[in-house]
């Protein structure tokens, strides 16, 4: 009889590249670990600039080749994720596979049936609403103070352009999260019928991405 494999315990440990090294962080994992019993941890480690897309990180891959009942612990929750909104997405992708992701520093299971873990996640949302309010806010801080400064506004001059082009990888990745096109729109200051013209003339089609 075929044995099943036992579930794994892996930790992402990300610097950027102005910091040192990840000694501290694997002593802190691995003290949590020992101290919840979960055996041997397996080190993924990454130094790289928090601006580069978690897509195109080694979180990914780790993702992609973890199984459900695999354990995935990270030092603290912002070396997950450059945004709220990105942790979010880290969480989605490894609750889709069935993984547990554990945070030392918070102290948190960000992922399971437990209560607490559905409180997390509902706080996470909101800090995610409330990340983008600000976001807005600062936005139109800057544009109100740049026409009073006298300068002149608006999307660049050109056959083609678009301002969702720059949130392109964005767009299609929550479109995959199954994000409304609707609240898509909103997010990015247009309205549904310019996002679809858009996804149309760069033919991305939804069934393809959702």
């Amino acid at each position: 009889m075929t044995k099943e494999p036992k579930p794994r315990t892996m930790s992402y440990l990300r610097v950027s590249t102005n910091e040192q090294d990840n000694q501290k962080f694997k002593h802190d994992v691995r003290a949590f670990a020992n101290s919840k019993d979960f055996g041997r941890v397996q080190f993924i480690e990454e130094k790289i600039t928090g601006k580069k897309n978690w897509k195109t990180r080694k979180i990914a891959t780790m993702i992609d080749g973890m199984e459900a009942g695999d354990k995935l612990i990270v030092p603290e929750l912002s070396r997950l994720g450059r945004s709220t909104l990105e942790v979010l997405e880290i969480l989605e992708a490894a609750k889709t596979k069935g993984i547990a992701v554990y945070s030392v520093k918070e102290n948190y299971q960000l992922n399971g049936d437990g209560i607490q873990s559905k409180i997390m996640t509902t706080m996470l949302s909101l800090f995610s609403d409330l990340e983008h309010h600000f976001i807005s806010e600062r936005t139109k801080e800057g544009l109100k103070a740049a026409r009073a400064k006298g300068k002149l506004l608006g999307r660049p001059k050109g056959p083609g352009k678009s301002k969702l082009d720059n949130h392109r990888d964005e767009i299609i990745d929550k479109l995959k999260l199954g994000v409304p096109k609707t609240k898509i729109a909103q997010r990015y200051k247009t309205t549904p019928a310019n996002l679809q013209n858009w996804l149309t003339k760069n033919r991305i089609k939804v069934k393809e991405v959702i």
